[in-house]
């Protein structure tokens, strides 16, 4: 069966295991494992586009219930919340870890920025993101997106706004690119002026304005930030500051990887970057070989044929099949044996 590979090792030498209410089973000869439903992954029972379109209406705006809505309407499916949240944790590392081995090809010219994001469950009373009030539950989300590519280099979470906050940024956003700008466009922050000067020195050009003015004359950055925002709106705040930061991670995933953009040709910024990355969408990050998606590694298991009984005992002479241990004596009487204690009782 060339045409079918096993769900756990990828090998094709699979046979035909019989059916069990009207599902193909199959068995693989090289893993020596069991497998049905050539379209979902191991361990799991929904299908691979099912999840992968989970992923991609979570990461495009829709809120977890509003996704659980889609899938009863579409399929019906009755997933619940939690299924949501555990696959888009469990992918969105996988494609963190495949993205942090590639080094974009960017531009000389990088556009900083940094807005406020909430991080409480409130829906009243939210008090004002530049209040300096203890009460006051956000957090400040830093940036750094290369002018010509659109491509999202770096990206902080801080509950200040000061130089060391600037610095690390622009530090993460050089080790991302493996370059230094030489032009570097902010508002007018006052943070900016030495956190630039001590991460890259006098070798890259700090140019402040409001709004921000470069050679295709777009705030592309302030876009950027109304995407973020629109998909946080619909999570109803997020709970903490750890919640947020796996979220990022995995929006930023989705914007230079899977996101086309109008402005690059309908490309993403990892191919506008020169980024060859083996997953053109979620779907293809599923369906990657067990050993990766397993959420615990599992060996495969290695089957050791056991040896003969002649191999066991050559020097004894036996002959298979006989006994080799001496017979223990019975415990229990036998049925219509009488014990001794009730012998001669009438």
């Amino acid at each position: 069966m060339s045409d079918i590979a096993c769900k756990y090792c990828q090998s094709q030498n699979v046979i035909k295991f019989g059916k069990f209410k009207d599902t193909q089973y199959y068995y693989c000869k090289d893993c020596k494992r069991k497998f049905a439903s050539l379209d979902t992954i191991p361990m799991m029972q929904t299908p691979t586009k099912r999840i992968a379109d989970v992923l991609n209406m979570y990461y495009e705006g829709m809120s977890e219930n509003k996704i659980r809505r889609n899938l009863i309407q579409q399929d019906g499916d009755f997933i619940s919340t939690g299924s949501v949240y555990n696959w888009v944790n469990r992918f969105t590392e996988l494609a963190k870890k495949e993205a942090e081995k590639y080094q974009p090809k960017v531009g000389d010219t990088w556009v900083v920025d940094e807005t406020y994001v909430r991080v409480d469950r409130s829906k009243t009373n939210v008090e004002n993101p530049y209040s300096k009030s203890r009460k006051a539950k956000w957090v400040i989300f830093w940036d750094v997106i290369d002018a010509d590519t659109r491509f999202l280099l770096a990206s902080h979470l801080t509950s200040t706004r000061g130089t060391k906050d600037a610095q690390a940024l622009m530090e993460k956003a050089a080790k991302r690119a493996g370059k230094i700008p030489k032009v570097v466009v902010t508002d007018r922050l006052a943070a900016y002026l030495d956190g630039i000067e001590l991460a890259y020195g006098a070798e890259a050009k700090h140019r402040q304005g409001s709004p921000f003015e470069i050679e295709n004359n777009t705030n592309l950055i302030e876009r950027f930030h109304q995407t973020l925002k629109d998909r946080t709106k619909v999570m109803r705040a997020l709970r903490n500051k750890d919640t947020l930061q796996k979220f990022t991670d995995g929006w930023l995933i989705h914007y230079n990887y899977f996101r086309p953009h109008m402005s690059l040709d309908d490309k993403t910024p990892a191919e506008v970057a020169g980024i060859k990355f083996p997953f053109r969408n979620w779907k293809d990050v599923i369906e990657q070989p067990y050993e990766v998606t397993a959420r615990i590694p599992m060996p495969r298991p290695e089957v050791v044929p056991l040896p003969r009984p002649e191999i066991l005992a050559p020097d004894l002479g036996l002959s298979r099949g006989r006994r080799i241990t001496p017979r223990r004596p019975r415990i229990t009487p036998r049925r219509h044996q009488i014990p001794p204690s009730l012998k001669g009782i009438r």
